[in-house]
């Protein structure tokens, strides 16, 4: 997949001091030490586009002609801080069409995240856990993490699937005339070693939090701003 020089350009624009990785594409091979600003790719299409014969291949693999039908987010976030990601639905309805997204980053190693389930045409998943897993500063592996349904038990906008993720009702969703703000929101966190053995902790801190959600703090300041 070809990412945009525009993106590149922007990534590079806004990479703060410190930061010493000076890899700013998602299908480019980084080695990282913390603190360092890393990019990544999501790749948002239908299951059966992110596989080729039967194997999951990187979205940066041209094996799987994505350019036609996935639509793609990249992100830069900090090494070792817990951040969280947004993806605008409402602006770009598209992103959810193909009901399925994949995390990836690297060439040679080429991690990718299983098929993560986001969408079908009556219910949507807004809340997500990411961890990138690093081996002595090299990406190795893109884990979603399951949450259970805990934090959307006796809400009536939302549905528990499969006893794993909350999903928001589509006819919930504000662009759908429902009141609820169905933006795509990814939690993300670290773990194992950057290119100087050093730890990196944020997963250990994610994990703790448990029922507590960035996702929901931030939609609940949001809601509480809006006029």
């Amino acid at each position: 997949m070809k990412i945009a020089v525009v993106v590149v350009a922007l990534l590079a624009a806004t990479a703060k001091a410190g930061d010493q990785n000076d890899v700013f594409t998602p299908c480019d091979d980084a080695k990282i030490q913390r603190w360092d600003g890393f990019t990544f790719g999501i790749a948002f299409s239908n299951h059966d586009s992110f596989f080729s014969d039967r194997v999951q291949l990187s979205p940066c693999d041209s094996r799987l002609s994505l350019s036609n039908v996935a639509q793609l987010a990249v992100f830069r976030p900090k090494v070792d801080e817990i951040s969280l990601l947004t993806v605008d639905t409402s602006a770009n309805p598209a992103v959810t069409s193909g009901g399925y997204m994949v995390a990836f980053a690297g060439r040679k190693y080429a991690a990718r995240s299983v098929p993560v389930f986001v969408s079908d045409n009556t219910n949507i998943v807004t809340s997500f856990t990411l961890v990138l897993e690093f081996q002595k500063g090299t990406l190795q592996n893109l884990h979603w993490k399951r949450d259970g349904c805990a934090s959307c038990s006796g809400k009536s906008s939302f549905v528990c699937l499969n006893k794993q993720v909350c999903a928001i009702k589509r006819s919930s969703c504000k662009h759908q005339g429902g009141s609820v703000d169905c933006s795509i929101g990814i939690q993300l966190a670290f773990s194992g070693t950057d290119k100087y053995d050093a730890v990196l902790n944020s997963w250990y801190e994610v994990s703790n939090l448990q029922q507590y959600s960035l996702y929901g703090l931030y939609s609940n300041i949001k809601d509480s701003l809006t006029i």
